[in-house]
């Protein structure tokens, strides 16, 4: 069982940066892939981010891509998730999963650990 948890959320204004961690438990976490989801008020979860166990191969959704980066580092079992130029419509909890094998997906099912999410509040 792989345990994850997330910090780094908040309240801040449109056009603010925020890192997003995610740490997880046990001794396996540079041999999984990574995701970020998220989800706002009366929305189903949707993908945001994933990376590779190496890292190498990133995926982005098209809403974020360019103002969002996931990245990892294996040494620390975190992965992370720099948000720059933040929008309203970014509000939401964000969730970080794991897979049981290396590969980056978009799909939530793909994933099978799942952290308890962290708020991330974007005011005008």
């Amino acid at each position: 069982q792989v345990q994850l948890v997330e910090s780094g959320g908040g309240l801040v204004q449109a056009g603010s940066s925020l890192r997003l961690s995610c740490v997880a438990s046990g001794r396996a976490f540079s041999t999984y892939g990574m995701g970020w989801f998220r989800q706002a008020p009366g929305k189903e979860r949707e993908f945001v981010a994933a990376v590779s166990d190496s890292g190498v191969v990133r995926y982005y959704a098209d809403a974020v891509k360019g103002r969002f980066t996931i990245s990892r580092d294996n040494a620390k079992n975190t992965v992370y998730l720099r948000t720059d130029s933040l929008k309203l419509e970014d509000t939401a909890v964000y969730y970080c999963a794991a897979r049981q094998t290396s590969a980056a997906a978009r799909a939530a099912v793909a994933y099978a650990y799942w952290g308890q999410g962290t708020q991330v509040t974007v005011s005008s």
